[in-house]
């Protein structure tokens, strides 16, 4: 059992989670009995070999796949007891999610998509925080362009101005840099660690760069959907160091 770090209380807690895709005898384990702890206000990442079940990890913490066994803790609540419409609506609105897909809509300009969530929703836009959450991430005399008139590192900080315009206690973020090149990573790295100690918001982010891994207060390791070791305040060297060890880990039959 690897420990929240820093001893804070957890905005994400996994005990036990078990997840198989097919039948129980013969489907493939993504998960096999993870219990994990992510503290408020930390940037933890999460690293493994492929296969490992980083994503799947991911997923079932976010509240986005439904582990097999075992409960996840978030916001104070265990999702399994949780209707389908009060999921969602947890999702909505205590979770931020950023991929390497940017997932915008074209025809929508930067502040559209960034207060998209909040339409949704149903909620009033405050033009104060969405003014306030765009010029964080540097998109202030973008704010009218359109997806296709962004590169590719700005339309990733529209991305991360989306997730963070509902002021959400968690941000789940899947290979946020995958996409992108090295400046413009960095650049997206850093609005991730201002989230946290700015907004006292918790990030996990699955990636499998150890230069974006030492951008967080912890690494995660993760082989043959196991929790197998943790790095606090690693430097990217450590990172790829330990992840070399890991290799000999990964098995075919998981899945990623």
């Amino acid at each position: 059992m690897y420990p929240s770090n820093q001893g804070a209380p957890d905005a994400v807690r996994l005990h036990s989670v078990r997840k198989v895709y097919g039948k129980e005898r013969t489907g493939v384990v993504a998960l096999n009995g993870v219990t994990v702890g992510f503290g408020r206000g930390t940037f933890t990442a999460v690293m493994g070999p492929s296969g490992s079940g980083k994503s799947t990890l991911l997923h079932c913490a976010a509240g986005l796949d439904r582990p097999s066994s075992g409960e996840v803790f978030l916001a104070g609540q265990e999702l399994s007891r949780l209707r389908e419409v009060d999921l969602t609506k947890l999702r909505r609105d205590r979770i931020g999610f950023i991929f390497q897909a940017f997932n915008l809509l074209p025809a929508l300009d930067v502040l559209q998509n960034v207060t998209l969530p909040l339409r949704l929703a149903g909620r009033r836009a405050d033009p104060n925080l969405v003014t306030s959450v765009i010029d964080r991430v540097g998109l202030g005399p973008r704010r009218r362009h359109r997806p296709g008139e962004l590169s590719g590192g700005q339309q990733q900080r529209v991305a991360i101005a989306r997730a963070l315009v509902t002021q959400p206690e968690v941000i789940f973020a899947d290979e946020p840099t995958g996409a992108l090149d090295t400046r413009a990573a960095r650049e997206v790295l850093g609005l991730l660690r201002e989230a946290k100690s700015r907004a006292g918001q918790t990030i996990v982010m699955v990636t499998h760069d150890p230069v974006a891994a030492s951008y967080a207060d912890r690494v995660l390791f993760l082989a043959d959907g196991q929790v197998v070791g943790e790095l606090l305040e690693p430097s990217a060297d450590e990172v790829a160091q330990r992840m070399t060890h890991l290799g000999a880990w990964a098995e075919p039959g998981m899945v990623h």
